[in-house]
């Protein structure tokens, strides 16, 4: 009964969406500083002269997917109840995307 949003009492449900509301503006504030520390480190990674470019091209593209799923699941609020069919259809169209570039890899390399 905790997360029942209508009680039929204003002041619990007003309580309750307060909270909650709070809570997930924490989430957000937390994912947006992790975006930005994660930005600084890539800008650190091509800065710094010792690291080879084998080595940060991969951790950049390690760090965007990274803040793409921060994008998605606080920003696009896809962590949410109901966004069930959205999220689908955006996994098959990573999926999608992964065999092509699979398949026109090994079509291009051998």
């Amino acid at each position: 009964m905790a997360n029942q949003t209508n009680s039929g009492n204003e002041r619990v449900d007003l309580a309750y969406r307060r909270r909650k509301n709070a809570e997930e503006m924490r989430h957000q504030m937390i994912a947006f500083v992790l975006m930005i520390l994660l930005t600084l480190i890539a800008f650190a990674a091509v800065g710094y002269e010792e690291f080879s470019h084998w080595f940060v091209a991969p951790f950049i593209l390690l760090l965007a997917a990274v803040q793409v799923a921060f994008q998605l699941y606080y920003f696009m609020h896809m962590s949410h109840k109901g966004h069930e069919f959205p999220t689908m259809f955006i996994y098959g169209g990573v999926a999608v995307m992964l065999l092509l570039v699979w398949a026109f890899t090994t079509v291009i390399w051998w």
